[in-house]
């Protein structure tokens, strides 16, 4: 499985932007994809997960309402809707995949991961 991010840039504060996550290889509708972010020194954190199958979707608390993720099957492809960017926000944004299914919200349970992405909020 092979996981690769992009979409990331700089924006300024206020503005959106749309990650996309594209997975080649032997998927399973029961797969889940989580987005992460990581900020320079830290450990990476959890940001929002949806499974392939039901398409269902849990989110980190401080993202809920700004962010949105969805997967497009067709496209072996999951995006992550972020508005009303804030500078703090400012971090590499990574992409994985859970081969068990679960929501997961911590990076060891996630099996394959992208490079990641940089996004830079402007104030």
């Amino acid at each position: 499985v092979h996981v690769v991010e992009s979409g990331g840039g700089l924006v300024q504060a206020g503005e959106s932007l749309r990650l996309s996550c594209a997975v080649s290889g032997r998927i399973f509708s029961y797969y889940t994809m989580g987005w992460f972010r990581q900020f320079p020194g830290k450990e990476r954190e959890f940001v929002a997960v949806i499974r392939w199958s039901d398409s269902r979707t849990y989110y980190a608390d401080s993202m809920k309402g700004r962010f949105t993720v969805s997967r497009d099957n067709a496209k072996n492809t999951v995006y992550l809707q972020m508005n009303s960017l804030k500078p703090e926000d400012t971090a590499v944004y990574y992409c994985a995949a859970d081969r068990n299914g679960l929501i997961a919200t911590t990076p060891k349970e996630y099996d394959y991961w992208g490079q990641g992405t940089q996004v830079t909020v402007s104030s």
